[in-house]
């Protein structure tokens, strides 16, 4: 028992075949590169909404921040500043000790 095929009926199956073949190729590479690029959207809607939640963080600290420079001259004193300020006090309590010490020696003398 011998089998023919004709050639034509050959190439047009191999053609068929190499066509179903690449097509099918084809459709499982688009739903391949479809699933990568979800899983990457997935990725990088989380990464954006850290980084949004992080310039809130650091918006956050910056604020903290700039209210400690404003508040930080109202209720911190140099020590330069507090030792000048001392010396003026003592500079006027010297000079009120000697007016003192002056009026009780003049009153010492009239006596």
């Amino acid at each position: 028992m011998m089998l023919q095929i004709d050639f034509w009926a050959l190439f047009t199956f191999a053609v068929g075949l190499l066509v179903s073949f690449l097509s099918a190729a084809f459709v499982l590479g688009k739903m391949l590169l479809s699933q990568v690029e979800k899983r990457l959207d997935a990725r990088f809607n989380v990464l954006e909404k850290k980084a949004d939640e992080e310039a809130g963080e650091w918006r956050r600290v910056e604020r903290e921040l700039l209210d400690l420079r404003a508040e930080l001259p109202l209720n911190y004193v140099r020590r330069e500043d507090y030792i000048r300020g001392q010396s003026v006090i003592e500079a006027k309590l010297d000079g009120l000790a000697l007016r003192i010490e002056n009026q009780a020696l003049k009153g010492a003398k009239h006596d």
